[in-house]
């Protein structure tokens, strides 16, 4: 470890919505934002929150090493410019623009390691461009920039910098930069714009080579207002429980800031573990830590879904969405346990148990992780994701390679194979807010009144209170008496000899398919082990789910394959319920949370084979379901 910057501990009163639930750590400091977030917390119904916003916080520009050695130039402002609706140009020539309506939030958010340096590599007038590191560094060869990556990538893993290329001050001011782009393009109540930056941390010691081969433990860094001269890399250190000492510090000073995990499903295991970084058992001084740092995870982006998988949730049909399981920069398959979110939801139940405080409680939300200024959120107008690499359709191998017609005896190359082949247009980020401004979307945030779509604006609110029915569902304050009578998603509800009413209510994107079902995923820790159900608890087309499985019957949408046009006569526009849970026990605390799934539609595969008149790729999937998912809403057993 070097140069670790040790924070300053502070207090936060972790007191879950209606639950009566508190722990507190040792204090040295108290800003006035950390003690308004605990008297919100504190309230049953907290904030009304009347809007949702959506966003974008992971995406890169050339200012990252990997995107720059992609061929990336785009910069912070061509971020913002994306977000704002503009057209960027992207790094294989052609244009590219956000799909719909403009953001309303959005982050840059650059590798703290190494920061700035590449492109500074690579000007023949700065100094570093004569360092033997700079030669053979840039190409557009596929060979050449895979070994580029690799030899940054395996600092950046290892922790420990080239000296001869590593330059503090340039980091201080590309970082300096980005901060000052971020405020620039803040226009409150129109574009909300944060600070951020990625921590790139990931697992140690099981390669033989100097490589970025490993499972993912990386975490967006996100400033609410105010930011430091000096942001915290792994070249700081490889552990983020280091990271989340110096967010305490940084928060302390008076900048608020939140770490959001991404990637969990290629961590190998490591992102929602049973013990610590460095093995020692989790604590709960190391859980209230954790979730006072990390409140939200992204549930979805490019490089795959985290929510769970098909061997963690065998009753789930809808389980095996853009499954993507192989370590960074490698054809070796990550440890399915540890690396899902749901699993990980009851992984914290059980915690509590031994502990007395849950490190999982966290909210979701979805992201892009672009690495060229904004994300292919559309499955029809797909660019992918890592510059020049991926930037056509035979690169990404959804049509034949070498301009064939077919896919008889067609061999892909390893990228398009095992990594960009399964990559998805994903994701975005909500946050239900009262207002677009940095203050509310970071209070949204905290609170985990946040949500995950895989891309389409999918509106879905949920509540969980004791006295709601379903006269309420036609009510013109409908939300005025959810909060009134309840907690809404990121909430936690009392123990009670009642079971619990959960409100749902979905509204489709008008630009993407209807939507078929609304479901309740049920996560719980019983005897030991991770425990789940699924209910679909809303049916499209007048249906009602069957008693005995709990699932809807078919709607009959189906999609025409020949030009991916998809049922206009299934599906509704807005799905509403009341549910109560049919196995409830009030003894056993656990976890709620909703997902929404529209029809199926063409999978972007499919739409690039459709394009270029070609067969689809027998290996992948040639439609999908659209989703979102609610961040949980929690049951504390008496």
């Amino acid at each position: 470890m070097r140069n670790l910057i040790t924070g300053t501990a502070i207090v936060l009163a972790l007191t879950a919505c209606g639950s009566g639930e508190k722990t507190t750590t040792s204090i040295e400091k108290v800003s006035d934002k950390a003690a308004k977030i605990a008297t919100a917390e504190a309230s049953r119904s907290g904030p009304v929150a009347t809007n949702a916003y959506f966003g974008d916080l992971h995406i890169h520009t050339k200012n990252s090493f990997d995107a720059y050695i992609f061929n990336v130039r785009s910069t912070p402002d061509d971020v913002y410019r994306f977000a704002k609706g503009e057209t960027v140009r992207h790094p294989a020539g052609y244009d590219i623009k956000i799909w719909g309506e403009p953001l309303d939030f959005v982050a840059a958010t650059d590798h703290g390691a190494y920061m700035g340096i590449l492109p500074a590599m690579n000007d023949p007038e700065h100094p570093l461009s004569k360092t033997e590191l700079a030669k053979g560094m840039f190409s557009q060869d596929t060979e050449a920039i895979t070994a580029a990556f690799g030899k940054m990538g395996g600092s950046v893993r290892s922790g420990e910098p080239y000296p001869e290329i590593f330059d503090q001050a340039l980091v201080d001011a590309t970082w300096q930069s980005a901060i000052d782009a971020a405020d620039r393009h803040y226009k409150p109540g129109k574009l909300t714009t944060f600070a951020a930056y990625e921590y790139t941390a990931v697992t140690q010691g099981k390669q033989t080579d100097n490589s970025f081969i490993g499972g993912n433990l990386h975490r967006n860094v996100v400033f609410e207002d105010s930011a430091p001269n000096r942001l915290f890399a792994t070249l700081d250190s490889v552990n983020p429980e280091d990271l989340w000492d110096w967010m305490d510090g940084q928060r302390a000073s008076g900048n608020d800031v939140i770490a959001i995990p991404h990637n969990s499903n290629v961590s190998d295991g490591e992102m929602f573990d049973l013990k610590t970084f460095d093995g020692s058992p989790i604590t709960a001084a190391y859980s209230e830590q954790r979730i006072r740092n990390e409140p939200i995870v992204e549930m979805t982006q490019v490089k795959g879904t985290s929510e769970t998988h098909p061997a963690l949730s065998p009753n789930d049909e809808w389980a095996d969405f853009e499954i993507y399981e192989y370590l960074l920069s490698s054809t070796v398959k990550s440890k399915i346990n540890g690396s899902y979110v749901r699993e990980a939801l009851g992984r914290g139940l059980g915690i509590k148990k031994d502990t007395g405080v849950n490190p999982y409680k966290f909210g979701m939300i979805g992201a892009s992780d672009s690495h060229v200024a904004g994300g292919a959120f559309d499955e029809k107008d797909y660019w992918s994701k890592v510059g020049i690499l991926d930037a056509t359709a035979e690169a990404r191998g959804s049509v034949p390679p070498g301009g064939a017609k077919t896919w008889e005896g067609a061999e892909l190359a390893t990228h398009s194979e095992y990594w960009f082949s399964a990559w998805g247009a994903s994701g975005l980020a909500a946050v239900w807010a009262p207002e677009n401004t940095r203050e509310a979307i970071f209070d949204g945030m905290q609170r985990k009144e946040t949500y995950a779509t895989s891309g389409p604006r999918i509106k879905v609110r949920m509540f969980g209170g004791y006295g709601y029915s379903a006269d309420m569902l036609d009510s013109s304050d409908l939300v005025a008496k959810a909060y009134a009578g309840g907690v809404p998603m990121g909430g936690t509800l009392s123990g009670s000899d009642d079971a619990p009413n959960f409100l749902v209510w979905a509204a489709r994107d008008p630009r993407s398919a209807p939507l078929q079902r609304v479901q309740m995923i049920k996560v719980w820790h019983d005897n030991g082990k991770v425990q789940e159900k699924l209910y679909d608890i809303a049916c499209s087309d007048g249906g009602v789910p069957n008693p005995t499985t709990h699932r809807c019957p078919d709607n009959g949408a189906s999609v025409d394959l020949t030009d991916c046009s998809y049922s206009s006569d299934a599906g509704d526009p807005e799905l509403k319920t009341v549910w109560t849970d049919p196995d409830f026990d009030s003894a056993i605390s656990a976890s709620y949370y909703v997902r929404v799934l529209e029809n199926p539609t063409c999978r972007w595969s499919t739409w690039d084979a459709l394009k270029a008149g070609v067969p689809t790729n027998p290996a992948l999937k040639k439609t999908l379901q659209e989703r979102a998912y609610t961040s949980p809403i929690w049951y504390d057993a008496k």
